[in-house]
């Protein structure tokens, strides 16, 4: 009768016991330690290549005090101001590079424009008036900027030159002049542009325009100084090849 169970209470015994032992040796759980991952950077962003874009602005600013000097350069009179203000629109080409410098990525690179304006500004006092209108400029400018930590962004600073065509009359004080002149101009300016997606990004800018002083003689040789200097201000859209 007892026979029968000896086999299972040995087993239980040994089990008992190994457990005991196991206990007593301070035995744990072996613990399987997790993989080590490398840490996997950051994609980045490309800005580098060609585009084209479009641009509308406003020309504010401007500072054109109007005076009338005789044949002998004698100043008759200064009857006004003609400062230009009014809108622009624009289409420009562009390439930029891209390098990493101190951990953060700079871009930068030349870009082509062509600007056609309405801005214009007129006065009449009775005794002499004068009107300035920008017809139109070309402009060559470098732009520089910097990529924030998203890199879907980029803040620029702004130089270049231009040329400027611009429509004058002055009238008054014995000058009669109605003609269009050409004149040069450095600029300076700051701008901000969103990447939307891999080809296209939307910009703002402002730009100091100085075109200086350009000497104008009627046929009867009276004379006043043209300075049509301005900022302007943009927002437009660029599209990467």
């Amino acid at each position: 009768m007892f026979s029968n169970l000896t086999t299972p209470i040995v087993f239980a015994g040994a089990l008992v016991a190994a457990t005991g032992v196991a206990s007593a040796g301070g035995y744990t759980v072996p613990v399987v330690a997790e993989p080590v991952i490398a840490p996997v950077a950051a994609p980045v962003a490309d800005w580098a290549g060609a585009y084209g874009g479009l641009s509308a602005g406003y020309v504010f600013g401007g500072d054109d005090r109007v005076g009338i000097h005789d044949p002998s350069d004698a100043l008759l009179a200064t009857p006004g101001g003609a400062d230009l203000s009014g809108a622009t629109y624009g289409v420009h080409l562009g390439y930029r590079w891209q390098r990493e410098f101190r951990g953060r990525q700079i871009v930068y690179g030349p870009e082509l424009a062509y600007e056609g304006s309405s801005a214009d500004d007129s006065f009449d006092t009775g005794s002499a008036s004068a009107k300035s209108q920008l017809d139109n400029l070309i402009a060559l400018r470098f732009k520089t900027g910097i990529l924030n930590e998203a890199q879907n962004t980029m803040f620029y600073g702004i130089i270049g030159a231009m040329r400027g065509e611009f429509d004058y009359k002055v009238e008054g004080a014995g000058m009669d002049y109605d003609d269009s002149f050409d004149t040069n101009a450095w600029t300076v300016g700051l701008g901000v542009e969103r990447m939307i997606n891999d080809r296209v990004s939307v910009f703002g800018e402002w730009e100091y325009r100085d075109f200086g002083r350009t000497t104008l003689t009627d046929a009867a040789g009276y004379s006043t100084e043209a300075t049509p200097e301005h900022h302007v201000v943009k927002m437009g859209v660029n599209f990467s090849f």
